[in-house]
């Protein structure tokens, strides 16, 4: 009795924070209905192999924000001074490159390392010091974007050269064949496939994985429904780029981030403590756990990911602007929320973050093909996240 017991208490206990298969369903049946709607008011510009380029160029920096917003999200914080910091970064780089004459790659270098002791700084506030991270990073907010226009002395700064515009705005190398009079870029479709494939081992290994601990599995037609519908839309995206200028080098950093922050979230001992001390503080940190050092790396992660976001908007720009990055952190933060984390912390995924920035690049992208104002689209994308909050929370009481 007390094994059957044992083993139905394991079942009840081991699903993923943020990761059940319903919310995975519906974050994907939305950004496909979200698009098919948008598709369907653009009269298919949307769609058009253009447009997703630009949808992928144009949202970049929402993702790889994101992708860094999930862990302050996790520990039921948010970082509102990212977009001051983008802009800060952006504005530092440029300088650098145009007015030092430092070379391209050492003024990366050198940006991401000032991401780095940035967050730090407020890190070190929120951790050791035990200000509130709201009041530290709104503070901070204030301070960069001052600085940015220190920086810059209120003046846009640019043209920046071709080799760092190629960065947020060129492609890997490309390798064209026509198909029946068009032109085709044949590294688009193989990474299509390979990724594919890597998709289709992953949930494999997963299951096994999760088989061998006796954990719950999901119905097979489920796992195979949510792998069909991933893959679909990974081929969907790469057809379209192998029809235009091939993939874009961002897009390549992207995947990048997200395998290795996914790996860290789910496979590595630092991203379970994010976990715990986001899904309860003390209990994380009288079961060992350095709780201070968790908020510290975390926010000093913040601040290399919004450097690196710098680098990226100030290279798709080709300069950098005194108005750069200007409401960013809402696009991350609401990324997160709207791809199932939890308001109050411990429970999120990078894959659902990721899903989150793309709905949103979905909603700016489509609201400006189909001429919505700028009014219009803040009060649009303002219901999207507080209706997606709202169904977390209600949700979440229910299986309470």
């Amino acid at each position: 009795m007390s094994t059957s017991m044992s083993r139905l208490s394991r079942r009840r206990s081991v699903k993923k924070p943020g990761s059940s298969i319903a919310k995975q369903y519906g974050m994907l049946i939305a950004l496909i209905v979200i698009y098919m709607i948008f598709n369907i008011l653009s009269e298919g510009r949307n769609i058009s192999s253009m447009n997703i380029n630009n949808l992928i160029m144009q949202n970049s920096y929402v993702v790889i924000l994101a992708v860094g917003m999930l862990l302050c999200v996790l520990t039921g914080n948010v970082d509102l001074s990212v977009g001051s910091v983008v802009a800060f970064t952006g504005a530092i780089c440029a300088t650098m490159v145009l007015e030092w004459n430092v070379p391209i790659y050492l003024a990366f270098l050198v940006v991401l390392v000032c991401g780095l002791f940035i967050g730090a700084w407020q890190g070190f506030f929120i951790a050791y010091l035990n200000v509130p991270a709201f009041v530290v990073t709104l503070a901070n907010m204030l301070i960069f974007r001052g600085l940015t226009m220190v920086t810059l002395g209120g003046q846009t700064k640019g043209p920046l050269p071709q080799d760092y515009v190629r960065v947020g705005a060129g492609y890997l190398p490309q390798i064209y064949v026509t198909i029946g009079g068009q032109k085709v870029e044949m590294l688009s479709i193989l990474a299509g496939l390979l990724a594919s494939l890597l998709i289709v081992f992953l949930e494999i290994r997963s299951v096994r994985k999760k088989k061998s601990h006796g954990f719950e599995i999901p119905a097979v037609w489920q796992i195979f429904l949510r792998t069909v519908i991933i893959v679909a839309i990974v081929n969907f995206f790469t057809i379209k780029l192998a029809l235009y200028d091939g993939l874009p080098i961002v897009l390549a950093l992207m995947l990048v981030l997200i395998l290795i922050y996914t790996f860290i979230t789910n496979n590595t001992v630092p991203g379970r403590q994010i976990y715990a001390v986001g899904g309860n503080p003390e209990a994380a940190r009288l079961s060992g756990i350095k709780t201070q050092r968790v908020m510290f790396w975390v926010y000093t992660n913040m601040g290399l990911m919004s450097a690196l976001a710098g680098i990226v908007l100030s290279a798709r720009n080709a300069s950098a602007t005194p108005k750069a990055g200007d409401g960013f952190e809402l696009d991350a933060i609401a990324s997160c929320y709207i791809g199932g984390a939890a308001a109050l912390g411990g429970s999120g995924s990078i894959a659902g973050a990721v899903v989150g920035a793309l709905i949103m690049g979905v909603l700016n992208n489509g609201m400006s093909l189909i001429g919505l104002s700028v009014d219009i689209q803040k009060v649009v994308k303002g219901l999207v996240l507080l209706g997606a909050v709202t169904i977390n929370l209600i949700s979440r009481r229910k299986s309470a």
